[in-house]
C-alpha cells in the first residue's frame, strides 16, 4: 500500500503559463496512480489553458493584498492532498504550502521550472525604495507591493527553499543554481506521434502545401529569436520557405510587429487546442527553436523542442541552457542571434532532407526514452520514495 495516496498541485496563478509544467507533472502523478488535484488562484479571466475535464482543479480569485490574505485563507482548508506540490516560489503555491506543512505536518515538495528572477534582472535586482516610495507601494490602491507576484516576494521566498522536503527543477541550470531533482518536462509521446499522422494531408489541412514549413508552434517573444530566422529568409531568398507561427502572442503585439517587417515570410496560424497540435506539427519540415542567449532564456525548456522531437521532425536550435543536452545528437545546433548560420543550416537540412528526417527519428527516440511522459513518471516516483 503507498505512503501517499493523494496529491495537491498548488499554482500561484492558474491564467498563467505555470498551469502547463503544472499539467505534466499532474499527468504524470496520475500514471503513478495517485489522485491529483490542481488548486490555485485565478488573475486573469480564465485558465492559461484549457485541460481535460477529468483533472480535478480548483481555483480561487486572484486578489492584490490584502484581499489576498482571505483568499489564502479560504484555499487552506480545501486542501487535503497527503503531499503538497508547489509551483514556482511564489506567495500563492510556495508560501501556501508552507503553512500547510507547518500546521499539519504535510510533506512539501517545491518545483522550480524558472528562474523568476531572471526576468526582473536575477542577482542584480534589490527593492530599495525611499520611505515615500515605500509608503506608495504598500498603501495606494495599485501599489507596487499589493501584487503578490511582486519580486520582492519571489526574493524572499527563494529564501525559504530550504524548508521545502524536495525540490524539482526542470533544467541543469536550474538545478545547480537551486539543487533538487532534474524533472524535464514530459511529452506525451503516444499522442505526439508521428506514425498516426500524414505530413501531406497536414500540410493540405492547414493550406501549407505549396510551401516548405519552418514551424515554430508557440508564443513570439524577443528572447525566442524568430528575428534571427526572419532575417535567414531574407539572406536565403526563397519565395516556397515560410516561417509558420502557432497561436501568436498572448503577451502583447510582438507579432504583429514581425508581420509588419517580414509579412512575406511569415505565414500565422491561430491557437489550437492541445489535441490538435500533433496534427499541425506534423506539417512541418523543419522545427526551428532559435533561442537567443539571456539569462531567462539560460534556465528554460522550451517545450517545443519536445513537439518537435516527438513528432519525429528536424529541430534546428541554439546553444543556450540545456538545448545542446536535451537534442544530443539528433538536432541541429547554431550559436545564438546567428541568422548567417541559420541561414545555411535551413539549406542544409533542405539539401539533404532525408537525412535530416532520419534525424527525426532519432530525436524521437531520444524524446521517448528522456523526455516522456513515463520518463517524468520515473524520476518523480523516486522523488516521492524518498520523502
Amino acid at each position: 500500500m503507498k505512503k501517499f495516496s493523494k496529491i495537491s498541485l498548488l499554482v500561484s496563478d492558474l491564467s498563467s503559463a505555470a498551469i502547463l509544467r503544472a499539467y505534466l507533472i499532474a499527468t504524470a502523478l496520475i500514471n503513478l496512480g495517485y489522485d491529483v488535484e490542481i488548486m490555485g488562484f485565478l488573475f486573469g479571466n480564465n485558465l492559461y489553458r484549457n485541460l481535460p475535464p477529468e483533472l480535478k482543479i480548483y481555483n480561487l480569485p486572484g486578489k492584490n493584498f490584502p484581499d489576498f490574505f482571505g483568499e489564502i485563507r479560504k484555499l487552506l482548508p480545501k486542501i487535503d492532498g497527503d503531499i503538497i506540490y508547489a509551483i514556482k516560489p511564489q506567495i500563492g503555491s510556495f508560501g501556501v504550502g508552507i503553512i500547510k506543512k507547518i500546521f499539519q505536518k504535510k510533506p512539501l515538495i517545491l518545483d522550480i521550472d524558472d528562474w523568476e528572477l531572471s526576468w526582473h534582472g536575477g542577482d542584480n535586482w534589490h527593492y530599495q525604495p525611499a520611505p515615500k516610495q515605500l509608503a506608495r507601494d504598500l498603501l495606494k490602491t495599485d501599489g507596487a507591493l499589493r501584487n503578490p507576484h511582486h519580486p520582492l516576494y519571489v526574493k524572499w521566498m527563494e529564501g525559504f527553499i530550504s524548508h521545502a522536503d524536495a525540490v524539482t527543477v526542470h533544467t541543469k541550470f536550474l538545478q545547480q543554481r537551486f539543487g533538487g531533482t532534474c524533472v524535464p518536462n514530459g511529452k506525451d509521446t503516444s499522442l505526439f506521434d508521428p506514425t498516426e499522422y500524414d505530413a501531406e494531408s497536414s500540410r493540405n489541412r492547414y493550406g501549407l502545401s505549396e510551401y516548405r514549413i519552418l514551424m515554430f508552434p508557440g508564443a513570439p517573444r524577443p528572447y525566442k529569436g524568430l528575428e534571427d530566422i526572419l532575417i535567414a529568409l531574407d539572406k536565403i531568398n526563397q519565395p516556397d520557405l515560410k516561417l509558420v507561427i502557432v497561436g501568436g502572442s498572448p503577451y502583447d503585439d510582438y507579432d504583429r510587429q514581425l508581420q509588419e517587417q517580414w509579412g512575406h515570410w511569415i505565414i500565422k496560424l491561430p491557437k489550437y487546442p492541445a489535441d490538435v497540435m500533433p496534427d499541425l506539427v506534423a506539417a512541418a519540415h523543419i522545427v526551428v527553436v532559435p533561442q537567443r542567449d539571456t539569462p531567462e532564456t539560460r534556465a528554460q525548456f522550451p517545450l517545443k523542442l519536445t513537439d518537435g522531437m516527438a513528432m519525429a521532425k528536424p529541430v534546428l536550435s541554439t546553444r543556450v541552457g540545456d538545448i545542446p543536452q536535451i537534442l544530443g545528437d539528433t538536432g541541429y545546433l547554431v550559436d545564438p542571434g546567428c541568422p548567417e548560420q541559420l541561414a545555411e543550416q535551413i539549406q542544409l537540412i533542405f539539401q539533404n532532407l532525408e537525412l535530416a528526417n532520419e534525424q527525426g527519428l532519432k530525436a524521437r527516440q531520444r524524446c521517448v526514452e528522456h523526455y516522456s511522459i513515463q520518463a517524468m513518471a520515473s524520476t518523480l516516483k523516486s522523488v516521492i520514495a524518498q520523502l
